[in-house]
């Protein structure tokens, strides 16, 4: 069974053999006895390739959570009397992970040696199970129902613009009249030019357009500061900027409610505890994020 879950991580015998140390013909070898005695094929295989079937897949669904349990019972009895250790393997959005997690992860590599984190910073949402990942750190919603969520701080999408900007373009009286405005987007919003924001709890958006797109928070924060215009962003973004006066809040009475930062990992995914550890410290550390 690890030696299918390997394989199907990898897509290949031999980097799925390499992962569990063990040649690719003794890993061909094993798959197909797995098959023999399933009775069905688990792969598709060709000279270049290497992918699971219909219940291949079906198989690996079942297989990877059951093999987490197993660890996890393992790893408690190993290390009962000792300190989280092994790797975790972590995606976060690029932003937040250069300006808050990367920090946050120095203390707490220094209280767990024996933890080694693998953090991937991307914008694109990657699956943790076809990934191989143990946790997802997302900013904004969950997004994802198959996943179990841990919310570890709320964060505030907020409007912001800089004095020079207010001064020479006059101060917008509502989100709607943003539409009338210079923007500064950020392109890892789904809504994109379309801005949320609520009025007595009722969602509304506006159509927004301007000289800048970016798909990291503190480089549209940064173009607000300079007076190109005004930017949606996480608080985490703008909080440091809005502190010295280079940005001004707008509209926070109609700022969306239920944002948060949130830990992703699958339901039947039992957390080892290394990556509890990790959890539990996020949430503390992320209770004195801007709010």
């Amino acid at each position: 069974m690890r030696v299918f879950v390997a394989v199907a991580a990898e897509q290949s015998f031999t980097q799925g053999g390499r992962r569990i140390g063990i040649s690719n013909k003794q890993a061909s070898k094993m798959i197909q006895r797995l098959e023999q005695e399933l009775g069905c094929q688990l792969f598709n295989r060709t000279t270049r390739s290497v992918a699971l079937t219909d219940i291949g897949r079906a198989y690996y669904e079942r297989c990877q959570p059951l093999l987490d349990q197993f660890d996890e019972v393992e790893e408690a009895v190993k290390n009962r009397h000792r300190t989280p250790g092994g790797v975790i393997r972590v995606t976060a959005p690029t932003g937040f992970g250069e300006q808050i997690l990367t920090p946050a992860l120095a203390p707490f590599l220094r209280q767990y040696p024996e933890i080694q984190v693998n953090l991937n910073l991307t914008n694109v949402p990657l699956s943790l199970v076809d990934e191989g990942l143990d946790l997802a750190i997302r900013v904004g919603s969950p997004g994802d129902s198959t996943m179990m969520a841990r919310k570890l701080a709320p964060m505030r999408l907020v409007f912001c613009a800089a004095p020079s900007y207010l001064v020479e373009h006059g101060r917008p009286q509502s989100p709607e009249d943003l539409g009338r405005h210079k923007c500064l987007i950020d392109s890892n919003f789904h809504s994109g030019n379309l801005w949320p924001y609520q009025v007595n709890g009722d969602i509304r958006r506006v159509r927004v357009s301007g000289p800048f797109a970016a798909n990291t928070p503190k480089a549209a924060c940064d173009m607000a500061v300079a007076g190109l215009g005004i930017s949606l962003t996480p608080l985490y973004a703008a909080g440091p900027m809005v502190a010295r006066g280079e940005l001004e809040l707008l509209f926070e009475e109609n700022e969306l409610e239920g944002v948060g930062v949130y830990a992703l990992y699958p339901h039947n995914r039992h957390l080892s505890a290394r990556v509890r550890v990790l959890v539990d410290y996020l949430a503390d550390y992320c209770r004195d994020l801007p709010q």
